[in-house]
Parts: C-alpha cells; sequence; structure tokens
C-alpha cells in the first residue's frame, strides 16, 4: 500500500469517528442519556442495579446538560417546569458535580415540615397509605426493617415510600424552598441524603437540573454477581423490570 494511500485511509477512518462522536455527545446531551442506579436510596421505585434512560430535554437544558459541565450556559434554555412526584437527576448543589437522583416533592414558594412522621406540604398532610409492614429493604449493606406506603400528591401523582418501622424522622424544621429551587426526597426515606440536608443536598437550582428519568432499560442485581458474569444472569438479572417505564 501506497503511503499517500495509508494517509487518506487514516484521515478519512478519523473523520468517521470524530463525527460519530459528535453525533454521540448531541444525542447523550439533548436527548437521552444512560445512567446507573448505585444506592438503595430510591428503593422501592428503583433498585441498585438498574440502568435507566434520562430524557435531557424534559426541563430544558443547562451547561449541566453537557458532559463535564462546560461554562457556556449561565441560565436554562427552552425551560419547562418540572412536575411534582418527577424521578429528577440532578448535580448536587455541594459539588456541582454528582450525580443524584430523587422525588421532587417541593416547588419554588412551598412549605414543607415532618411532624409525627408526617409530611406537611404548606400546612396539609401529604396523603399516605400504608400497604405493608414490616417488610426487610436495603440500605446500602444491611436490612433495613420498613414500612410500605402509597403517597398521593396533591397534583394526583402516587408513588411508593418506605419509612424506617424502628425508627423514621418524627419532626424537623421548617424547609422553605427559595425561588428557582426545589425540594427533592429519596423514596427510601430513612436511607436518603436529600434536600433535608442542607449543608450536603438541600434546596437543588433549577440550573443544577440534568433530567427526567423515563425508563429503566436494563437490571441487574449487582449484590448477587457482576454483569460481566453473564453465565449467572439467571439469578441475578431482573427481567421484569426491563423496559419498565417510570
Amino acid at each position: 500500500m501506497k503511503k499517500k494511500d495509508f494517509l487518506y485511509i487514516l484521515i478519512d477512518n478519523l473523520k468517521t469517528l470524530t463525527y460519530a462522536l459528535i453525533i454521540a455527545i448531541l444525542l447523550r446531551s439533548l436527548f437521552f442519556q444512560p445512567f446507573y442506579i448505585p444506592s438503595s436510596s430510591m428503593e422501592p421505585t428503583l433498585l441498585v442495579g438498574d440502568r435507566l434512560f434520562v430524557s435531557k430535554y424534559a426541563y430544558g437544558y443547562s451547561k449541566h446538560s453537557f458532559p463535564f459541565s462546560p461554562p457556556i450556559l449561565n441560565k436554562r434554555v427552552f425551560t419547562k417546569n418540572p412536575k411534582r412526584g418527577d424521578l429528577v437527576v440532578f448535580k448536587t448543589p455541594s459539588d456541582n458535580r454528582t450525580d443524584y437522583i430523587k422525588r421532587l416533592i417541593g416547588l419554588p414558594g412551598d412549605k414543607i415540615q415532618f411532624i409525627n412522621g408526617d409530611i406537611l406540604l404548606n400546612k396539609k398532610k401529604i396523603k399516605r397509605k400504608k400497604i405493608k409492614t414490616s417488610q426487610n429493604i436495603r440500605c446500602g449493606n444491611i436490612n433495613l426493617s420498613v414500612n410500605f406506603y402509597e403517597e398521593t400528591l396533591p397534583n394526583g401523582i402516587k408513588h411508593k415510600a418506605v419509612y424506617s418501622s424502628i425508627g423514621t424522622l418524627k419532626n424537623s424544621d421548617e424547609y422553605i424552598v427559595p425561588k428557582d429551587h426545589f425540594f427533592l426526597l429519596g423514596d427510601n426515606r430513612d436511607c436518603s441524603k436529600d434536600s433535608r440536608f442542607l449543608s450536603e443536598v438541600g434546596y437543588v437550582n433549577k440550573l443544577n437540573l440534568v433530567g427526567k428519568a423515563e425508563l429503566i432499560f436494563f437490571s441487574n442485581d449487582t449484590f448477587k454477581n457482576s454483569v460481566l458474569k453473564f453465565w449467572n444472569w439467571r439469578d441475578s438479572f431482573r427481567f421484569k423490570r426491563t423496559f419498565k417505564k417510570l
């Protein structure tokens, strides 16, 4: 092969790879991005080992819509307001790098408080119905005894949440959500670092929103087996969660 032919083929392949990379980045930034669930803070809704597709256009775009959060936007564009009950992926305010996923409970101006174990939203209890008692659920590497509830938010959205049966958060100060911020909670209420922890997560600025979780496309129980050990998939692959809409 002549040197010119070799250089031509090399340049042509590099162009193809560059175009493919640009297209992949645009798809990831503007449309859907896959995410992995590494913790049990959103059980029973999301399990460790779930892989999700997150809609990047659901709330518009900010610098956090793009890889490495480049400082190209200082505001959101094509903004769409999130709704109560959405499963929101966001960058933690403490470092603007770490991705968290939690359920949106409070909108700007809302007042939220825990009293006697109930959540008060603007002085009214969030409706909840107990559906299971004293079941075990994961909390890190331990099993936590919890009670299962179905909660109904003021906009009619229903979701499952669990509270420790041996001691849950009974009372808290009142949280007042600032303008352009949101209050988010993990569904595993006593095993979640969320907006209740003001110094670590706190109120989430709208600029930090990354997207809305839409679909579980794959799920593997990583506590049992690594996904790479395909010969053990029968024991660890959660077939019923494949393509589950959220």
